[in-house]
């Protein structure tokens, strides 16, 4: 299906979405958060495909249960500390009344999914997010959003060899319906086939290092790197957030997350490994049109099709992540790894 990048190329073009970071990058800490908010809600789904997935609030999600719109979701470092950056973004969104109306005016509990990766071996231990990386990056939330790379939650995100970080982008449909990405690369599997030193994932404008470059880099995929030499237990998580500006049902949503998982399985080899945790989020707005109802004539080619694009899209936001990344520490980036490349 044919389809142009939206205005900036961003998970923000989906309207009534923000999107905020915050980070710590020094050379004591590489983490950070990462928030998506819908401040007016927007329906919500999660397709977990990792091994090691650390998740909060995703049972919310499923289709049966009663909540139907989530608030915002929540990208974070740190492991499994890091799923207190949530409760920052509750915080920040409690302040200003969005939430589940619970009893009197004003009183109301965010809704506020969250996922974290695996970045500890990038920081001195005990350097995580907290609740106040979450609240932060809430503050900085805004709908023009576009940074790359090591900001918020991909500040200390490695996929396969090189620095991996945080990635973006979107596509516009010839009937106007948006669909953007936000992916936070960091991978046990490589977005680069050693073979040719080209991502997986074709690039306009990247040509191909010279052999020399790609023999040079060989040594390097062995073992995940960390930011003072190879980590012994290479735990890892790419996570991604997908989204339309379509009025869909939670089922339909899941189908997007479903194809945010065919696009990593596409741009990061291998994909889905016990050590990763691998989760897709996916989020409908509601700012534009419906589809046609379930059984209605062209009602699946139409889901397909959006599926379809969305996969495009979250395969794109991989790629960029990845080549926005800049090194940390012993971690080199595609760019110093095939200088060649971009020249």
């Amino acid at each position: 299906m044919s389809w142009q990048p939206g205005e900036l190329d961003a998970l923000v073009d989906v309207g009534g979405l923000l999107v905020g970071h915050d980070q710590r990058l020094d050379e004591h800490w590489a983490t950070g958060a990462t928030a998506v908010l819908a401040p007016e809600g927007a329906t919500g789904a999660v397709d977990v495909r990792g091994g090691g997935p650390g998740t909060r609030e995703t049972d919310v999600l499923e289709p049966s249960h009663l909540v139907q719109r989530v608030n915002g979701l929540v990208l974070a470092g740190g492991s499994a500390y890091g799923l207190a950056a949530a409760d920052g973004a509750m915080r920040w969104l409690g302040e200003r009344g969005h939430g589940v109306p619970v009893a009197g005016p004003g009183q109301v509990v965010p809704v506020v999914p969250a996922a974290v990766i695996f970045d500890v071996p990038m920081n001195d231990w005990g350097n995580r997010p907290d609740a106040e990386f979450g609240y932060r990056a809430c503050e900085n939330a805004t709908a023009t959003e576009t940074r790359q790379g090591n900001v918020g939650a991909g500040a200390g995100a490695v996929v396969g060899p090189v620095k991996g970080g945080v990635g973006t982008a979107s596509a516009v449909l010839p009937d106007g319906t948006t669909i953007g990405a936000l992916v936070v690369v960091n991978a046990a599997g490589s977005a680069i086939d050693p073979d040719t030193g080209l991502p997986w994932t074709p690039v306009p404008g990247l040509r191909a290092p010279g052999s020399q470059e790609v023999e040079a880099a060989r040594p390097r995929y062995e073992g995940r790197p960390g930011r003072n030499g190879p980590v012994d237990r290479p735990l890892n998580t790419t996570l991604g957030v997908v989204a339309t500006d379509l009025e869909l049902s939670k089922s339909e949503c899941r189908r997007l997350a479903v194809a945010g998982h065919d696009a990593l399985a596409r741009a990061v080899r291998p994909a889905h490994l016990l050590v990763d945790g691998d989760t897709m989020f996916a989020l409908a707005t509601g700012t534009g049109d419906a589809l046609p109802e379930p059984g209605e004539p062209g009602w699946a080619l139409r889901l397909d099709q959006v599926s379809a694009v969305a996969a495009e899209v979250v395969e794109r936001a991989i790629v960029r992540g990845m080549l926005a990344a800049e090194p940390v520490g012993e971690v080199t980036c595609y760019t110093r790894l095939y200088p060649s490349a971009r020249e």
